[in-house]
């Protein structure tokens, strides 16, 4: 039986691309991808419920294991493509915090919702 799984690994190995996908620089970042998916998707949300120092906690982290991607040998670009992907996702979710909760944009989105609101309650009365 070892010698089974021995020559089945020799096999894989011989073959660069099934090597390649057979390893920790493949399957790394693929499993890691759901971090920037989630976020990518949460832009889409209010921006009342991002946390600011999460997202300053997140940005810091992809910056630095983007960083970190590419100093190790042999390069990780899969994984450099991961981080960056969720580095500009955290960033623009912390623009959106800024502007909602420092830059006037909790107050604009009051203001949409009581005239909305004042315009139903105008139709529904008349």
């Amino acid at each position: 039986m070892a010698a089974a799984i021995k020559a089945i690994n020799a096999k894989i190995r011989s073959n660069k691309v099934l090597d390649y996908v057979c390893s920790t620089h493949f399957w790394g970042p693929v499993s890691n991808f759901g971090i920037p998916i989630a976020a990518v998707m949460d832009t889409q949300k209010d921006p009342e419920i991002i946390s600011g120092t999460m997202t300053g906690a997140l940005v810091i982290y992809s910056a630095t294991f983007a960083r970190y991607a590419l100093a190790v040998t042999p390069k990780n670009y899969l994984l450099f493509a991961c981080h960056a992907v969720n580095f500009s996702a955290q960033v623009t979710q912390g623009y959106r915090y800024l502007n909602y909760w420092n830059w006037g944009g909790r107050e604009k989105a009051l203001a949409a919702k009581g005239a909305e609101a004042g315009k139903t309650a105008a139709e529904t009365g008349a």
